[in-house]
């Protein structure tokens, strides 16, 4: 291994915007089973499939409509 590497003509990684960040959230059993399931039916990691909402959401600038009884 060299001792020292010459990173001048080095590029940026041009996916590094894109990278997931690690967070901890809260969601109900319910939710959670719902995206399972449709895990099963089109063999997405329900992870990967509440991401992929969350930023569909998120691109069309979806607001949340809450009715208070």
């Amino acid at each position: 291994m060299r001792k020292e590497y010459d990173f001048s003509k080095a590029a940026k990684n041009p996916y590094a915007k894109k990278l997931k960040k690690q967070i901890t959230i809260r969601i109900d059993d319910s939710a959670i089973d719902y995206f399972k399931g449709l895990s099963d039916t089109t063999g997405i990691s329900y992870q990967n499939l509440i991401n992929l909402y969350l930023v569909d959401c998120a691109e069309r600038k979806l607001q949340l409509k809450i009715a208070f009884a």
